[in-house]
């Protein structure tokens, strides 16, 4: 039995369901990992975070930009691309460029040189704190067509913050990040990429406040697009543990703040699921919530939490899940739906989330011993066989 979607362009391949519980789809497509090469191949590198993408059912992967060097001229970048071919297309690895030199918000980077040779924009990690910078750089980038890809965070509204500023920490006694440093500078790009005309793109949003502003930009024809994460989805803060595993940039928050997420995705005000896949070594998630590094994996996990969670109660239909996952983004960005791109699962496959199992080399992750089902048996990426159980 075959399952066709309508695409913009015409017909697209959906869902295949070869065999009981078997279904082959579309390879995934995540706008948005943290390879950590170069500069960071301790974490993970390009070969390593493929790989794990693979596994994921992933056969496309947008890197970010927070590396050493940092990608903001042609020669810092050269690098990093350097990698990419060597690891020899296990996943398509695409590289973003960083906005702004050394992602420090002072001084432009080498936009107009590098456009031609990245996916888009973005100083992930970091917001730009500057509203005359940022509107520079979305007037450079809306002449140019590329998406500006933006992490918001007013750094003036942190203090020191590392967990939802709601009734977990007040109840263990933890510094809490509030959610208007991430709706407020939405709110304020957003105005700025109706008056400049820049594509603009919301990376991890995980409030309520972020989800109502972006659908009424839409109804107001602003070029925007958004994602959230698994994480953001699935749990509230009444799922923290005290442990590095839980902390991550934004935070869980409330249980309201997923409902909205949830409500955001279903009527298309969130237009894509992406991991925000960010490995740390060991030593780095062991400081319990207070002392870890911010971050957490997600390429391995991603599809079978979200078919468990999501699409098992009825919440969202299989369909809905490959169209966030795998079509969606693919047309935002801009990256080729290859006919060789697939992945296939056993949706019948129950088992517990083992990080040992992982191929990232990061472990950290808040769906450990979580009861899931789906399983990749294959990866096939530009025909090529990737992964295989």
């Amino acid at each position: 039995m075959t399952v066709r979607q309508e695409a913009t362009a015409g017909m697209r391949k959906g869902l295949v369901q070869e065999s009981d519980g078997v279904f082959s789809f579309p390879g995934f497509c995540d706008v948005h990992v943290h390879f950590r090469e170069p500069g960071f191949s301790y974490k993970e590198t390009i070969v390593s975070g493929s790989r794990a993408a693979a596994r994921g059912g992933y056969t496309a992967v947008c890197a970010m930009p927070n590396l050493n060097p940092v990608p903001d001229s042609v020669a810092q970048l050269m690098e990093e691309e350097a990698l990419i071919r060597a690891a020899g297309g296990i996943a398509e690895v695409y590289p973003y460029a960083a906005l702004t030199v050394g992602e420090k918000g002072q001084e432009a980077a080498e936009l107009e040189a590098l456009a031609p040779r990245v996916i888009a924009f973005s100083d992930d990690g970091k917001g730009v704190q500057s509203e005359s910078m940022m509107r520079g750089l979305m007037e450079r980038c809306a002449k140019l067509g590329k998406i500006i890809a933006a992490h918001c965070e007013d750094e003036s509204l942190l203090r020191g913050g590392y967990i939802h500023d709601g009734a977990y920490a007040k109840a263990h006694g933890h510094k809490g990040i509030c959610s208007e440093s991430e709706w407020g500078p939405i709110k304020r790009d957003l105005q700025l990429a109706k008056e400049t005309g820049c594509a603009y793109h919301v990376c991890h949003i995980s409030c309520r406040e972020s989800v109502a502003l972006i659908r009424q930009a839409k109804k107001d024809g602003v070029d925007v697009s958004c994602e959230t994460a698994p994480h953001y989805l699935l749990m509230d803060e009444s799922d923290l543990q005290e442990d590095g595993r839980f902390r991550m940039n934004p935070p869980i928050r409330e249980k309201a703040d997923r409902e909205a997420l949830l409500e955001g995705l279903l009527d298309g005000t969130i237009d894509m699921i992406a991991t925000d896949h960010a490995p740390h070594s060991a030593e780095e998630k062991s400081r319990g919530l207070a002392g870890s590094a911010f971050g957490i994996v997600g390429l391995e996990t991603a599809f079978p939490v979200l078919y468990t969670g999501l699409v098992r109660p009825g919440i969202l239909s299989l369909e809905g899940l490959i169209e966030r996952m795998a079509i969606s983004p693919r047309e935002r960005f801009g990256i080729p739906m290859r006919e060789g791109d697939r992945t296939e699962w056993d949706l019948t496959r129950e088992y517990e989330i083992d990080p040992a199992e992982f191929l990232s080399m990061g472990k950290a992750t808040p769906f450990a011993g979580w009861r899931v089902y789906g399983r990749c048996l294959r990866t096939v990426c530009n025909g090529k066989v990737v992964y295989e159980e």
